[in-house]
This record gives C-alpha cells, structure tokens and sequence, in this order.
C-alpha cells in the first residue's frame, strides 16, 4: 500500500513532489523521453520544484530538452544557480545512441537514485528501429531495457551509499493500460503476422476492435511494448531487491499526448473512447512520481507522520518485502496487471531474448 491512500485520479506530479520532497531532496534522477508540453515535463517541473542534486533529461531532440530546461528555470531559479539541469540526446530506436547517452551520464554522475523510463511512441503502420526491431518494441522497451542495465552501475552505486534505505532506488517504467492488448508474441515480436501459440494471442474480444495479427498490427505491437515494460520490472524487482534497487510500472492515466501523434482519424477515435476521465499532464505524472519517490514502496512502509518546521519526516519501520509482481500502479495506487504481465517466467524469458536482440549481457547477480 502506498503512503498516501487518499492520492488518485486527480492527484498532481506538483502535490506529490512536495509530499516526497525530503525524498526528492539531494537525489540524482534521469527521465526519458522529455519535450515541451508531454508527461515528462510535467514530471521534470513538479521533481525540479524539490531540489534534487542532479536532473538528468534526455530525449531524441536538443532543442527541445532546452526548452523544458527553460521552462524549469522560470519556474525554479534555484536550479540554473544549482547547475541542477543536464541534457542528454538520446533516440531510444537507435542502440547506438542509448549507448553514447548512457556513457554522458555515466560522465556526469556517479550515482543514479531515480531512473523514470517514459519515452515512448505509438504507430499504426510498420517502421522499425535502426537494429531492425518493430518500432514500439524496440523503442519503447528494448531501448529502455539497454538504458537502464547500461546505467546498472550508477544505480548499484546509489543503494550502497551509507544511509540509504534498500529500495529507495528505483527504476520507474512507463507502461499502460493498452498493455491488455497483447502479451510478448516471442514467436513474432517484430509482428510480422506469424504463428503463433495459444498464450501469446491476444486475449479473447481485442481483434473484434483493434484487428487481427495479419501481416502488421500497430495496436498489438504498441500492447506487447506495453507488457515488456511491466515485465521488465517484475524481473528487475525479483533479481536487484536485494541490493536495494526496486522497480515499480506505472500507468498515466488517460491523456492527450504528442504520442498519438501518428494515429490516423480511425486510431484516434478509438483511443478517444478508452477514457472517461481526460486527464492534465500534470496529473498524468503523478503516479510516475509515487512510484519513484513514496517511501512506503521501500518494503519500508512508514508509520505515522511527525511534522518539524513544516516538514513532513517518515518514521521507517521494518516490513517484510511486497510481492515482486506487485509492481503496476495506476491512479497514484496499486493495480492489477494483466496476469500475462506479471508471469515470472515471461519476464525471465523476455529478458534472455532482450539480451540477445542487445548483443550484451549483463550480470545482474553481482
């Protein structure tokens, strides 16, 4: 349960980040996928506004990173005088690019407290990565999966400083609820129409809306993406919580973002009947916030609040550790995943293939 149960739908990026400020505090964090007017500006502004030690933006475009830097700096003086912004150019399709992005930051900083895997894209017609991956796979998980594990260091470094409470470094992935659409087709995750078994169709009444797997379908390629970023942090919580690191996925909310930029009339129709509540930006943000900052998804959960010049102070007492599938989280609170995202042996098994799709591998047992 999170510490604040009274958070929902309506809850703000800016109430949460000041309710968690003295998490916030001092604290090294990235965000991907960060332009002018979208959820990770809105997450950017609201985690600015608390006065971490380092807010590490990337994103495929310079100019627009500064223009978000901009925007913090009118909102947040401090963080100019502070040298508190960097920009990192980062294309998630390109592994290429990942690469040369993580090393900036590893260049930049030593430690990485909060990693908030936001970017992503959404398309209806066949494209793919510079690897050859579809498009929403490899954007949208795969170049988050090489990100994060290219970043594992700085992470690592994180949860072992002194002091640190175990699970208070987070990985935060993105997902959605369009993750129903579809689990990980590993018999054709690069959706090209191919048999496949029984548990990797998409579940029963989807096509009757969103179209069979022919030879492409965007709404099945954006729904697996979707899955793989919840399993990426069932298999993230289940091998580094021991070292202190968990990882928590997290659904917006129903917003009107550029990421539907390439939906044809059709495409738009449809996301527009999956809502009933519109959502602001910076409500959309706020979920990614609990879930990167809320002390009680330390496996930590506080007791009641003491308040000492105006500042909220958890007491931590010792609890035992969440389920490592309770990882989804919606409207500021727990949710229920899809059970296809939140099999153990999926995430296990995406993980390998991830590895390979990478040419890496990485010890996350060390």
């Amino acid at each position: 349960m999170t510490s604040h149960p009274e958070f929902g739908q309506t809850t703000t990026a800016t109430e949460v980040a000041k309710a968690f400020s003295s998490q916030i505090r001092n604290k090294n964090v990235v965000i991907t996928g960060v332009a002018p007017n979208s959820l990770g500006q809105a997450m950017a502004l609201a985690i600015a506004s608390q006065h971490p030690a380092k807010l590490i933006l990337a994103s495929r475009t310079k100019e627009k990173l500064e223009q978000v830097a901009q925007e913090i700096y009118n909102a947040t003086p401090k963080a100019k005088e502070a040298g508190t912004i960097e920009i990192v150019a980062l294309d998630l399709s390109s592994q290429r690019s990942v690469e040369q992005a993580a090393a900036q930051i590893a260049a930049t900083v030593d430690t990485v407290d909060v990693l908030i895997n936001n970017a992503g894209v959404m398309v209806l017609t066949p494209q793919r990565t510079a690897e050859g991956i579809e498009l929403q796979f490899g954007t949208n998980y795969l170049g988050h999966f090489l990100f994060t594990l290219l970043l594992l260091r700085q992470l690592r470094n994180a949860a072992a400083k002194p002091g640190v409470v175990g699970g208070s470094t987070r990985v935060v992935n993105v997902t959605s609820a369009g993750h129903r659409l579809s689990p990980i087709r590993f018999h054709d995750y690069n959706i090209e129409g191919k048999e496949v078994p029984p548990e990797e169709q998409p579940p029963p009444g989807i096509t009757a809306v969103y179209g069979k797997a022919g030879e492409y379908n965007g709404w099945l390629a954006y729904g697996q993406s979707k899955t793989a970023n919840i399993l990426f942090s069932v298999y993230l919580s289940q091998k580094l919580r021991e070292k202190g690191i968990v990882s928590y996925a997290t659904h917006p909310g129903s917003i009107w973002t550029n990421l539907s930029r390439h939906l044809d009339d059709k495409g738009t129709e449809i996301i527009a009947k999956t809502g009933t509540y519109w959502k602001s930006l910076d409500e959309g943000a706020a979920t990614m916030l609990v879930a990167a900052f809320d002390p009680a998804l330390n496996g930590t959960p506080p007791t009641p609040h003491i308040h000492i010049d105006c500042t909220v102070l958890y007491m931590l007492t010792p609890a035992e550790p969440p389920d490592p599938s309770d990882v989804y989280l919606s409207d500021c609170q727990f949710a229920q995943a899809a059970s296809f995202a939140l099999d153990v042996h999926a995430a296990e098994r995406l993980y390998r293939l991830s590895e390979e799709l990478v040419r890496r591998t990485f010890d996350l047992e060390g």
